[in-house]
């Protein structure tokens, strides 16, 4: 935890009234303007691979001749990317310009498709961690916003989240004028998540509420999200990609894009394909939610059963074969039993991300505890 400084002050020995003009007018003209910083210029977490097409974008340029063209498409989406800086500045503002028009889904508000989501480091008493302050709600492809203001000038870590389903061309953080901006202390050891739509974020109200980024906080530690709508489908080329991030954790958590007889196919040889490229680095396979209407639909719940099967099947499979350090999620508590986690049965609500990283939590923890050098690979 980085403690908070206070800006060096000094003033004359007047009497008090006096003295306290001065600063005032001192304060004020100091921070009359805003200063732009480009946001690649500060510590940017989330972006694991570099030569990338577009700045903001998740996978490497050379991808989009290796994956299929729906993962490509929505590797450009900024998903999980966020942005760590110090600022003593009085205000924070962000500008931000986006790839695509479409601000929102039928399913899925503006502020978390398109928003940027603020975030600072606190100590405040039984509150310390990361504490949410802003979301910069967007009206347009171009958006400027302050995300908060009147603050103290001290120094703080902050966090901001980039848009969950749309692309980001360029992206900036305003401070006033004369105040400190710059890189917050590089972290090591990302978890990487791999999967659907979920993963990706649907339908989280703000970047910050989908489970990827809220177990980032818990735990402290970078997380690199490759989720995928619709095409988390266990692909070989994904597995060789992710091998190329020095993960302390990899998490697979494909089921909600296949069905039973793909996961019996693909979910055993992907993972020997990633350990082989990774060997020592803890696996987690998470099975699919159960549909918030799989009591009332016959199809849903088999599928769910199906998918459950064939996932439990591999993981006997690799234990049988001398795999270590895979961790298991069951798929049952991720949206709890009452139904009311889902905007349509499927995507989690903010209340459905809670709920996952709940459950995600302690497996984390237990993986990361056993985060080494590993033997030989497969």
């Amino acid at each position: 935890m980085k403690p908070l400084f206070r800006r060096p002050m000094t003033v004359r020995a007047t009497p008090i009234f006096a003295m306290l003009a001065a600063v005032l007018v001192v304060h004020a003209s100091s921070f009359s303007e805003t200063n732009w910083t480009d946001a690649n210029d500060l510590l940017v977490e989330g972006r694991a691979f570099e030569q990338r097409k577009a700045p903001w974008d998740r996978l490497p340029a050379r991808a989009e001749s290796l994956v299929r063209p729906p993962v490509w498409g929505n590797s450009r989406h900024s998903a999980g990317i966020a942005i760590r800086f110090l600022s003593d500045s009085p205000f924070i503002d962000v500008r931000w310009k986006l790839t695509s028009d479409r601000l929102e889904t039928r399913h899925m508000p503006a502020t978390g498709v398109s928003g940027v989501d603020l975030y600072v480091r606190t100590e405040l008493p039984g509150n310390s961690g990361w504490r949410w302050v802003g979301n910069g709600r967007p009206s347009a492809v171009e958006n400027q916003k302050r995300l908060a203001s009147r603050l103290e000038p001290v120094i703080r870590e902050w966090m901001l989240y980039l848009p969950l389903y749309n692309g980001v061309e360029s992206i900036e953080i305003g401070t006033a004028e004369g105040a400190f901006v710059g890189p917050a202390e590089m972290r090591d050891g990302p978890v990487v998540f791999y999967g659907t739509s979920i993963t990706h974020g649907a339908c989280a109200s703000r970047p910050g509420m989908a489970h990827v980024a809220i177990l980032g906080r818990r735990l402290d530690v970078p997380v690199v999200n490759l989720g995928f709508s619709g095409s988390g489908t266990l692909d070989m080329e994904v597995a060789d990609l992710m091998s190329e991030i020095d993960a302390s954790v990899y998490v697979i958590d494909c089921l909600p894009n296949l069905n039973g007889s793909q996961v019996a196919e693909r979910a055993a040889p992907f993972v020997r394909r990633l350990r082989s490229l990774r060997p020592g680095v803890p696996i987690i396979l998470v099975e699919d939610r159960t549909y918030a209407d799989a009591p009332f639909n016959a199809g849903k719940a088999n599928r769910n059963r199906e998918n459950r099967a064939a996932l439990k099947a591999a993981r006997d499979t690799l234990a049988a074969e001398g795999f270590d350090r895979i961790f298991y999620i069951e798929g049952a508590g991720l949206l709890g039993d009452d139904g009311e986690a889902t905007v349509d049965s499927s995507h989690p609500t903010d209340l459905g991300f809670m709920r996952h990283a709940d459950v995600f939590e302690p497996v984390l923890r237990s993986a990361r505890a056993e985060t080494g050098p590993g033997e030989a690979a497969h």
